[in-house]
């Protein structure tokens, strides 16, 4: 079972920290729920005090002025790398929402929320039954009629909602020319094993493929773990934290039984941050706590992988880029400058910088489909700003934040494509040769 105080010990564990706090408001023009409202509430300090008054009994976990509160955060972790004090707010975070699910308050959320929790906890801990998922909506991404739909508004007349969702799925369409090529055999290099993922496998597996290549192309020899599942990020947002210690556990176990441990390599922003912190989710677990650690230092983002080593150089590609990173990328693993290394790398790009990189598009997981008007706030400052870049192409490195800007570049008019930015390496690699003869 889960630990019930979750949020107690993490409060615990960060007093030094809070205590050492100066009150110095470094974090409030980090927020951008603060910045959107204005409410010291819906600020990292504001939501720290009321998580402290739970804990300490001054105020009901299942008060809905809490949940609300704690609902609106999107976990961005901005607040993190502004904080002087190094206070671990994401995992205070994570604390709360466990607090809010046990007792969780009548009538909280609706009929969203509670289908997207039953997908969580009845469908994502389920290889099979997520495969069967990510099948039908593959097949609503690719049907003609569908897409016919969307382009008339058909959807929008019934649910501004049921748009928006169809809008993010027809992003997960590759927006670069068809790559069939397989990974080259790179003989006795670096074991390399890819952290595939669910949504990534589901809706991107272009991405992952993409990913696979490259690192082949780039010596890495791939050792792939079949048995891997769920990283537990969307879980442990959400506050189902025994959910997420379960597929942790899974996870730890099947990357664990091979005799040389290779490095995990991911390409999704949210499930390498959740990936790394599995040895802080398991430290007082005494059958996890060693392994965890292990595996958590294994792990490793595609860009942060790659820039840390000789990247090879593909063919030009004549293009403007502008990059948007992920929050779990800046801010949760602090990977800020790697994606723009590679980028570098490729012959022919012109990068042109983007304002606010590093703050939140609106995505944060599922936040866009519970919160959708915070969302489309953000979403919208986002794109505006993408626009003024001028760039072709935009590229970000997490699902998430592929799918929100993909469909906010369609409501809010910017001609440009989203991209991972592994898939650009990839296609600078197709054009130069580096794959077998079906790429």
């Amino acid at each position: 079972m889960a630990t019930k105080n979750t949020l107690e010990i993490a409060l615990q564990a960060e007093t030094e920290k809070l205590l050492g706090c100066i009150h110095c408001g470094l974090c409030l023009p980090a927020c951008p729920t603060y910045l959107q409202l204005g409410n010291e509430n819906d600020s990292p300090r504001g939501r720290i005090y009321l998580m402290r008054a739970v804990a300490e009994g001054r105020l009901d976990a299942g008060s809905g002025a809490f949940a609300r509160h704690i609902d609106l955060c999107l976990g961005c972790r901005a607040c993190e790398t502004a904080c002087p004090a190094g206070v671990r707010y994401g995992w205070l975070l994570e604390g709360a929402r466990e607090k809010i699910l046990a007792h969780e308050p009548k009538g909280r959320g609706g009929f969203q929320k509670k289908v997207l929790g039953y997908a969580l906890r009845k469908i994502f801990p389920y290889p099979k039954k997520l495969r069967a998922v990510f099948a039908v909506l593959r097949y609503i991404r690719g049907s003609s009629i569908v897409k016919l739909a969307h382009q008339e508004g058909l959807f929008r007349s019934i649910s501004a909602q049921a748009d928006f969702g169809l809008s993010l799925l027809l992003s997960t369409k590759p927006s670069l020319p068809e790559n069939t090529a397989t990974p080259v055999p790179s003989g006795n290099g670096r074991p390399v094993t890819v952290f595939t993922g669910c949504v990534m496998e589901g809706l991107f597996k272009h991405a992952n493929d993409a990913t696979a290549r490259v690192l082949a192309a780039n010596g890495c020899q791939l050792a792939p773990v079949d048995t891997q599942v769920c990283c537990g990020a969307l879980h442990a947002h959400a506050g189902d934290l025994e959910t997420a210690r379960e597929l942790a556990k899974r996870n730890i176990d099947a990357f664990g039984s091979k005799k040389e441990p290779a490095t995990i390599v991911t390409n999704a922003a949210g499930c390498g941050a959740m990936l790394k912190e599995y040895g802080e989710m398991f430290s007082d677990d005494a059958k996890y706590a060693s392994r965890a650690r292990d595996f958590s230092s294994r792990v490793r983002d595609v860009t942060e992988y790659l820039a840390a080593g000789s990247v090879r150089r593909g063919a030009p590609l004549e293009t403007s880029v502008t990059y948007d990173a992920p929050c779990h990328l800046y801010h949760a693993q602090r990977v800020t400058t790697a994606p723009q290394q590679l980028l570098a790398t490729i012959p022919g790009v012109e990068y042109r910088p983007l304002e606010g990189m590093q703050d939140c598009c609106g995505g944060a997981g599922i936040y866009n489909l519970t919160e959708p008007e915070m969302s489309e706030r953000l979403l919208e400052d986002k794109i505006t700003r993408v626009r003024a870049t001028g760039a072709n192409l935009l590229v970000t490195a997490n699902p998430g934040c592929h799918m929100q800007l993909g469909a906010g570049v369609r409501r809010f008019g910017a001609n440009c494509s989203v991209a991972h930015v592994i898939e650009l390496i990839d296609e600078s690699y197709r054009r130069a040769g580096f794959y077998n003869s079906k790429g």
